[in-house]
């Protein structure tokens, strides 16, 4: 196999060019053969095999490596000390772990002679000093199950990465449900080495791709933690070609250079604890900004260098700021490094995202006196400030100052921006040795170029694009998402009219006119619940003017809805632009009397809605401007009511649908639909921009200037019809609904029992399919999924396909999503049209009404909706014997909670009591379980409330089924009533009082 490298400089982490001469080979690959060409692979470049299968060769295999870095032999007693007490500690977990290789990698070991020496586990400064290994089909004994791991690269001895491999033809996700399963199951057994993987690698051969270790999604609500596929990455080079055939995967992604310097230069842990490894694009970046500092620094004619990083909204520009920051200032001779931003809520938010990357890493400041402190202060490294106080700073430094003769390197943020002018010139006149770098996700070209802006184009300011990643690059990584765009007609033009501008000014009061806007007002409620899958996401509706929103506002206030709405908004020159010029975010100063008291009418809504107490005076409006912010980030908010605000640089995944009754075009475009496709999940398919105006030929233009000539097919959703009826794209046929549900009613008929494996596994994917088409479809206002399937039917099909999902996996719990080789179960999009226990509970006192004492009656009827329902098939027990004991004179939710708490103390009960478990810590265990909203195995923790210890006869085999056992029943009773009661797991009940204020400190 040829493999040619066509450009390629020495420091460079990420390869500039690749061409691939891979032979296809015809022959069928087993996932043995392709591990065995993987681990060959990698021993031609250097890496050394070793056949290590068990904990103690591990171990002694550490030991060798760890001495051979340190240039030491250790002692018996010192490697012990060294061993349990700094790599093996029983206490640390994945994240200890974690931060010991990103930022603590140097221990002080107490040597037997009373001295101290430091010990490295991985030397970061040079790279070439760490040796790398490569293992496989180690086997992990003592977690919750024994697991044989495909193939593990050790640095140093310890497993860093991890790779799992699965045959050509079977799902890369499988790969990663596998090492959620390990991550669960094993990784923490033994003595928890599996936990300082860094870095995961999933193939099936054809398809490759890598993440960290903590690739979740933030605890966005509660009881929703998820190891989620969508965050994966992929390799490429620097031109954004992916590389993903494992044996190209391995020649560059594990070529000894990129592995380490990702490894110890290109991963962030951040404060929230965690790892972020930086995708390839990133990396560029910020190798292509050090080399020209660098190239300048050692020109002998020289001092300044510039460039500027055209990377897509949404890709992560602050991430690759940051870490191009912190490597710049190491460099040698660099005084600062200064983050312009040019509003201050940017400054606050780039200030709390470098405090999460870092604590403390980077300086804000609130005024130019500060700024002007922490440019005379030698210690203050990187600072963030705003472009308005780094020209007060200037000008009120017009006769010098010594930072003006010192090297700094200025980045700055969203540097297409227009209010750069004449402040950009005023700055790059004082600094006599800077090194100017600028990020846009939408630069400014001749093309989309303001003739009134002083800036010019971004080039002309910031010099040549040092690197590109744009929106199509992105949609097509999967990084963000796809736009579904509809259209629709709101004013039709009077005929006969010739002049222009009597045309220009009837269109303009049609667009404002009342019963305009009250039947978009209408149109939105009605959608609302179908664009935001039942209120799963938020949205914002951008309106042309103040005037407009204001009508809006009122419209919406007239109407019957249970939304929560909110708006705000402030002074801006020039409204009508279509180039998002940005308004005032400090003050709302500059609006007429009449905007301002309306703001301060609203501000007093949402005060009422949210027990706030915010104005339109400086101080509290940008209270108010942050609190927004946090709001909509956490879905608070359904519906925000925005001007121009808000529709560049905010950053909400829950976001999915942008209303737009205004013009934009160019970067201004691209800048307010990118609100809506951060990517989320496996619900969250595209974003959805539904238009009140006509910008179709806006969208085109923009995604040409912004993209390429393919932009449309990749960055639009495909029309109505294809997913209904089908389409062939790339000489390869998609089937549509329609053929998938008659195929479905032909080859499952309901009444036939679905018995071989074979058949099994065709229904579980034929129903996996329908179940994603339905996703997408339904964000269509023209799908009525009922005129293809009785809804009953729908029902039964979804319990069968619930049945197979507890059949296959190996254990009762919910995070489960991964079964036997090739099945992959869509557990998140059945999740996402859930019936709820309220829904249950109201159909129950509707029915005991209606029926009086036949409630019997009611159990028919809420059986197939409980066996369809991912959540509370597991209660169904539960929810059948409330209907026997319940009296229809009670209030049914207060009822309904009574009983679960008298439950769940008799179940845990007779589990303590079954189990012969300890009932102090068992509480302690559950306590903490029900307060995180997930339940964990893992640590030191669950094996203390066992009573039964392993005994030195039975090789642990019989304490290990009990703990397999124990696991099991706790898991089941935790998700059987952790969404039902309160968070607080106390012994004998919990007082009805404390219940109320536990519910009202969550929310």
């Amino acid at each position: 196999m040829n493999y040619e490298i066509i450009a390629e400089s020495n420091e460079s982490t990420v390869i500039a060019e690749y061409h691939s001469d891979n032979e296809k080979k015809s022959a069928y690959e087993s996932e043995a053969e392709l591990e065995r060409a993987f681990i060959a692979l990698l021993q031609k470049q250097g890496y050394e095999f070793k056949k290590i299968h068990k904990k103690q060769e591990l171990k002694d295999n550490l030991k060798e490596q760890l001495e051979k870095l340190n240039d030491y032999y250790f002692t018996p007693k010192e490697w012990e000390i060294l061993y349990s007490q700094c790599i093996a500690n029983k206490n640390d977990d994945y994240k200890a772990k974690t931060r010991k290789i990103q930022e603590d990698p140097i221990f002080n070991l107490t040597l037997e002679n009373g001295k101290t020496k430091n010990i490295k586990i991985i030397d970061k400064k040079n790279i070439y000093k760490n040796a790398l290994q490569v293992i496989h089909q180690y086997s992990a004994k003592g977690g919750k199950y024994e697991n044989r791991y495909d193939v593990s690269i050790l640095v140093n001895g310890l497993p860093l990465v991890h790779v799992e491999l699965k045959r050509r033809g079977v799902a890369i996700r499988e790969a990663f449900n596998q090492i959620k399963r390990y991550k669960r199951d094993s990784f923490s057994a033994e003595d928890g080495l599996f936990d300082f993987v860094q870095i995961f690698v999933i193939s099936n051969g054809t398809s490759s791709k890598y993440y960290s270790n903590t690739t979740r999604i933030a605890q966005l609500e509660k009881n929703h933690k998820a190891d989620t596929f969508e965050f994966t990455n992929y390799w490429a080079d620097s031109k954004n070609h992916n590389i993903e055939d494992l044996m190209d995967f391995a020649r560059s992604f594990f070529a000894k250079r990129s592995l380490l310097n990702v490894l110890t230069r290109y991963c962030v842990f951040t404060s929230d604890e965690v790892l972020l490894v930086m995708r390839p694009y990133q990396i560029v970046a910020a190798e292509r900004i050090l080399e020209k500092i660098k190239t300048a620094q050692n020109s002998k004619t020289k001092n300044q260098s510039k460039g500027f990083i055209w990377h897509t909204t949404g890709s992560g520009k602050t991430l690759t700021s940051f870490k191009s920051a912190t490597l710049a200032k190491e460099l040698e001779s660099v005084s600062k490094v200064l983050f312009v931003v040019d509003r201050k809520d940017l400054d606050y938010q780039t200030m709390k995202e470098y405090d999460k990357f870092q604590k403390d890493c980077a300086n804000s400041n609130t005024s130019t006196k500060i700024l002007k402190e922490q440019l005379e202060n030698p210690n203050a490294k990187i600072i963030i400030t705003t472009i308005q106080k780094l020209d007060k700073f200037v000008k009120s430094h017009l006769k010098g100052h010594a930072i003006f003769n010192e090297e700094v390197v200025m980045i700055f943020d969203e540097c297409h921006r227009s209010q750069l002018g004449s402040m950009h010139q005023a700055i790059t006149k004082a600094f006599k040795k800077y090194h100017l770098f600028g990020f846009t996700g939408t630069p400014i070209f001749a093309q989309n170029c303001d003739k009134n802006n002083p800036l010019g184009t971004t080039e002309q300011k910031f010099g040549e694009c040092l690197h590109q990643y744009t929106i199509i690059d992105a949609i097509k990584d999967k990084n963000v998402l796809p736009f579904r765009v509809e259209y629709h007609n709101t004013i039709k033009a009077k005929e006969g009219i010739i002049d222009n501008k009597v045309r220009a000014v009837d269109e303009k009061n049609a667009l404002l006119d009342t019963r305009r806007i009250k039947e978009i007002a209408k149109c939105i409620l009605e959608r609302f619940n179908q664009a935001t899958k039942n209120k799963k996401f938020n949205s914002i509706l951008a309106c042309s003017s103040i005037e407009a929103l204001k009508k809006y506002y009122m419209a919406f206030k007239e109407e019957k809805h249970d939304l929560k709405i909110a708006t705000i908004f402030s002074y801006s020159a020039n409204e009508e632009l279509d180039a998002l010029e940005d308004e005032n975010n400090e003050s709302a100063n500059g609006l007429d009397k009449s905007s301002r008291d309306f703001l301060e009418g609203a501000i007093t809504d949402y005060n009422g809605m949210f027990k706030t107490s915010f104005d339109t005076s400086d101080q509290k409006f940008q209270s108010y401007y942050k609190d927004l912010s946090q709001k909509m980030k956490d879905r608070e908010i359904d519906l925000l009511m925005v001007v121009n605000m808000f529709l560049t640089g905010f950053d909400a995944a829950r976001l999915n649908t942008l209303w737009v009754d205004k013009n934009l075009k160019h970067h201004g475009l691209i800048q307010a639909f990118s609100r809506a496709n951060r990517i989320l999940d496996s619900v969250k398919t595209h974003g959805n921009i539904v238009c009140f105006r006509d910008l179709e030929q806006d969208l085109n233009d923009a995604l040409m200037l912004f993209g390429n000539k393919d932009a449309k097919s990749i960055a639009l959703l495909r029309k109505y019809e294809d997913y209904l009826k089908g389409y062939t794209d790339n000489h390869k046929e998609y089937e549509g609904y329609e053929g998938l549900i008659e195929r479905l009613l032909r080859e499952f008929p309901l009444k036939e029992p679905i018995i071989s494996e074979s058949q099994k596994k065709d229904f579980i994917k034929l129903f996996g399919k329908i179940l994603k088409l339905e996703n997408i479809l339904n964000s269509f206002e023209s799908f009525k999924k009922d005129d293809y399937i009785n809804p009953r039917d729908f029902q039964d099909y979804q319990s069968k396909y619930l049945d197979f999902y507890d059949e296959m996996r190996p254990e009762k719990g919910r995070d489960k999503e991964e079964i036997n080789d090739d099945l992959i179960f869509e557990i998140e999009l059945i999740k996402q049209v859930e019936v709820n226990i309220d829904y249950i509970l109201n159909l129950i006192e509707e029915f005991a009404k209606e029926h009086d004492l036949e409630i019997q009656g009611v159990k028919t009827k809420i059986k197939p909706i409980i066996n369809s329902s991912i959540e509370l098939r597991n209660k169904k027990d539960l929810i059948m014997d409330f209907i026997d004991k319940y009296n229809k004179d009670q209030e049914v939710h207060a009822y309904f909670q009574d009983y679960i708490h008298q439950k769940r103390e008799e179940e845990f009960q007779k589990l303590i009591e079954e189990n012969r478990l300890n009932e102090e810590k068992a509480y302690s265990f559950m306590q903490h379980a029900f307060k995180g909203g997930e339940i964990s195995f893992s640590g030191t923790e669950f094996p203390k409330i066992i009573e039964e210890k392993p005994s030195r006869f039975d090789k642990h085999l019989r304490y290990q089924e009990v703990k397999e056992k124990v696991a099991a029943s706790l898991s089941r009773f935790f998700h059987c009533f952790c969404d039902l009661t309160s968070s607080i797991f106390k012994k004998n009940e919990v007082k009805k009082d404390e219940i109320k204020k536990d519910e009202i400190n969550e929310k």
